[in-house]
C-alpha cells in the first residue's frame, strides 16, 4: 500500500521554542491516523504542518510524493488538495447548509454544486437539510455539515482538529464511530488530533501517542493498550498502577503481591528492579482467590463496577467487576492476578 503522506525528521518552533522535534511517520491511502496526546504536545503543530499552515524548521512533508514542505518553503494550503474539520466547524451562519457545504465549489455551476451538496448529505446522513441555517442545527447536525464540506472538494486527506470537543460524550461517541463509518465509505485518508483516548480507539486504525513534540509509539489500540513501549504511554493509555518488583526471569516479576509471569521477554538483567503495571482487566474477581482487597472506592460504569482495592501490602489496586457484584466502601473481596500481557519497565 502506497503512502498519501510521509513526514521525515520534522521539526517545528514556535518563538523560539521547539514544539514537535524530529517526527517521523506515514499514513498510508484509505488509512485513518490519530494523533493522540495531552494539550501541549505538538499534535495540533504537526497538523498544522501537514495543512500549510506551519512552516516547518528541519525537516520535510510529501504529499503524493510531492515534497510540499521544507526549511524555508511551504506549499499554499489551498493548493494541496486537502480538507479540514475545525475544532468550533467555522460555518457560515448568513449561508444555509446547502451553500455551506459548496462554499469551496465555485468552479461548478450551480447544478453541479446542487447535485454535490446532495450527494454530500446523504453520506453524512442529513438529507432534506440543505435549506436550513446554522442556527437551526443542533451541535452534532453542524459537526456533520462541517464535515460534508470538507468531503465536497473530494480531498486527498481529510484533517480534523479536536472535532467533538464542543460535544457532549454521547453525541463524541455516536459521532466518532459515525465520522470513521462515512470516512470509510468515502475511501478518504484522515488523520484526527485528539486528547481523548476513547475517540482515538473508535476512529483510528493506526493511533501515534505524542508528548512533550515528540511521538513515542505508533501503533493498533490493542497494541497501545497492551504492549506499550514507553513508560508515559503505559500510564496514559487506559487505566491501571503500577507496583515495584524484581525481575527474576526474563518473563516474570515478583512482586510483594506475588509473582506474575509474562508472554513477553524482557532483555534486562535478572534482579532489575522494574514498575509492574496492573490494569483493571488484569485483577480479577475470584471467591478462591489468595487475595483480599478492601474496597476503598467504587465507580459505576452500567455493565461493570470499577473498585480500587487496598491489598493487604498497602498496595492499591483497581479491579473491574461485573455491576451485579455491588461492595461497599470497607467490603473485603476476593481477587487474584491474571496478567495476560506482562508490562514491566526499568527502574531509573
Amino acid at each position: 500500500m502506497s503512502s498519501l503522506l510521509e513526514i521525515k525528521n520534522l521539526t517545528c518552533q514556535h518563538r523560539g521554542q521547539t514544539v514537535v522535534s524530529d517526527l517521523s511517520l506515514h499514513v498510508n491511502q484509505g488509512d485513518i491516523l490519530c494523533l493522540l496526546g495531552p494539550s501541549g504536545c505538538g499534535k495540533t503543530t504537526v497538523l498544522r504542518a501537514i495543512a500549510g499552515f506551519q512552516p516547518v524548521y528541519s525537516g520535510e512533508i510529501h504529499l503524493r510524493g510531492e515534497r510540499v514542505s521544507y526549511p524555508g518553503f511551504t506549499k499554499a494550503p489551498e493548493k494541496r488538495n486537502l480538507g479540514m474539520v475545525f475544532q468550533d466547524y467555522a460555518l457560515f451562519p448568513h449561508m444555509n447548509v446547502c451553500c455551506n457545504i459548496c462554499f469551496g465549489l465555485r468552479h461548478l455551476t450551480d447544478k453541479q454544486r446542487k447535485q454535490t451538496a446532495d450527494e454530500m448529505l446523504e453520506v453524512v446522513g442529513l438529507t432534506g437539510f440543505g435549506e436550513r441555517y446554522v442556527h437551526e442545527l443542533s451541535g452534532g447536525q453542524q459537526q456533520r455539515v462541517a464535515l460534508a464540506r470538507a468531503l465536497a472538494p473530494k480531498p486527498d486527506l481529510i484533517l480534523l482538529d479536536e472535532p467533538f470537543s464542543n460535544l457532549d460524550v454521547d453525541m463524541r461517541e455516536r459521532l466518532s464511530s459515525e465520522v470513521r463509518q462515512i470516512l470509510k465509505s468515502q475511501r478518504t485518508t484522515g488523520i484526527l488530533v485528539t486528547h481523548d483516548q476513547h475517540e482515538a480507539f473508535a476512529i483510528g486504525d493506526q493511533i501515534a501517542v505524542m508528548n512533550e513534540g515528540r511521538l513515542l509509539q505508533r501503533d493498533t489500540a490493542y497494541n497501545l493498550y497492551h504492549s506499550p513501549d514507553d513508560r508515559f504511554v503505559a500510564d496514559f493509555i487506559g487505566q491501571g498502577v503500577f507496583i515495584h518488583g524484581t525481575l527474576t526471569s526474563p518473563d516474570s516479576v515478583e512482586t510483594a503481591i506475588g509473582t506474575v509471569h509474562g508472554d513477553r521477554a524482557y532483555d534486562l538483567p535478572i534482579n532489575s528492579d522494574v514498575e509492574l503495571l496492573i490494569r483493571p482487566d488484569d485483577v480479577i474477581h475470584d471467591d478462591e482467590g489468595k487475595l483480599q482487597g478492601e474496597v476503598i472506592h467504587k465507580a459505576f460504569k452500567g455493565a461493570e463496577i470499577l473498585y480500587t482495592l487496598r491489598l493487604s501490602s498497602g498496595h492499591e489496586v483497581l479491579s473491574l467487576f461485573p455491576s451485579h457484584y455491588n461492595h461497599e466502601i470497607g467490603d473485603y473481596v476476593s481477587i487474584r492476578l491474571a496478567p495476560d500481557h506482562m508490562v514491566a519497565f526499568p527502574v531509573n
